[in-house]
């Protein structure tokens, strides 16, 4: 059943109110706030109709209602508008993105803090998807006898390093010899192209005996797999600890172990972009509360959309808050965050 308009304005008003107060909105209330020309009882009687749809709620210790998961979701789909960001707004997302930035990771970290600080709630942004990215550099450099330090460079202007163990014998120069061949070799080539048969053969006309080889190949091959391990950058966990809704101990309790576990919650938001369509990924995806598959967040609402490497959809960035959260500027400020990092990415990819 669609609601008339009258509901529709009705169920509005006590969102945000509710978003507002956090507290129950009664029939009294919306006529002090709102200019609604109906009378109490016919405003109880709408709320009572509300309610028997689904859209409301009533918590027992209040004679005023709160939305409710289905209310939450037509306010999102048909009642809300997007705010236009503000000029101050628009400054501070682009300097907190730009400062001090020298490769995407950077970009990255910087998206998350600046998300989270705009707007007070948890926010997170996963790493690209990289098997498509090829690679550009290789470089393996001698920390000390034993250790060698593999650095990574991709097209996707993302730089990773790993610390891995060569054998105690090999000399600056042979491990030099090594990472010129591999990076010669491999250069071009797609991480999803890269296999150990690949790294091996890249060697082979090299002078060093296989018995040193063969570890250090390992090593330089799993350095490059690793590459494409999903990360998460999260930020702002404290901040949604401060709300009314998880004053409760308990609820914040599974909040906090949900968060702390990365790899979950990254293949969550995987999850989520692979099941949208090619429209929705250039946009954004609202879940709320029970729509949430996570534990501990049914009282939350989760907001994701997408950023691009070379014009190609790559990554992931979220918002997660409460379900009471001001859904129109929380939209705009997480469109202007894809926007801006998607132009300093290309800034930094050329």
């Amino acid at each position: 059943m669609s609601l008339d308009a009258r509901k529709k304005e009705i169920l509005k008003a006590i969102v945000d109110d509710y978003v507002t107060t956090c507290e129950p909105v009664g029939s009294k209330a919306l006529i002090e706030r709102h200019n609604f020309t109906l009378s109490s009882a016919t405003l109880r009687n709408e709320m009572a109709e509300l309610e028997k749809l689904g859209y409301l709620e009533k918590p027992h210790t209040s004679a005023g209602r709160i939305p409710s998961d289905k209310g939450y979701r037509e306010y999102v789909n048909s009642l809300a508008h997007v705010d236009i960001i503000t000029n101050e707004e628009r400054e501070e997302i682009e300097k907190g993105i730009a400062t001090s930035v020298d490769e995407v990771s950077d970009l990255l970290r910087n998206a998350t803090n600046t998300l989270a600080t705009q707007t007070g709630y948890v926010s997170l942004v996963l790493t690209p998807s990289l098997t498509k990215s090829y690679l550009t550099q290789l470089k393996m450099l001698m920390i000390e006898p034993g250790k060698a330090l593999v650095v990574i460079v991709l097209s996707a202007g993302v730089v990773k390093d790993k610390v891995v163990k060569i054998p105690n014998f090999l000399t600056d120069e042979q491990v030099s010899e090594i990472s010129k061949a591999v990076e010669q070799q491999l250069s071009g080539k797609a991480l999803e192209e890269i296999t150990l048969i690949t790294v091996t053969s890249s060697v082979k006309d090299t002078t060093i005996p296989d018995s040193l080889l063969n570890q250090v190949l390992y090593e330089a091959y799993t350095a490059i797999k690793q590459v494409d391990k999903l990360d998460v950058y999260l930020e702002g966990k404290h901040k949604i600890l401060s709300l009314p809704e998880f004053s409760d101990i308990g609820k914040a309790r599974d909040l906090l172990d949900t968060l702390a576990d990365d790899g979950m919650v990254a293949g969550y938001v995987k999850e989520l972009g692979a099941t949208s369509s090619s429209d929705e990924r250039d946009s954004y995806m609202i879940r709320i509360g029970q729509e949430i598959t996570l534990e501990g967040l049914e009282d939350c609402t989760f907001i994701t959309t997408t950023y691009k490497v070379n014009d190609v959809v790559s990554g992931n960035i979220g918002i997660i808050g409460p379900k009471r959260m001001e859904y129109s500027k929380v939209i705009s400020q997480i469109n202007f965050v894809r926007k801006t990092l998607n132009d300093e990415i290309k800034k930094i990819n050329g």
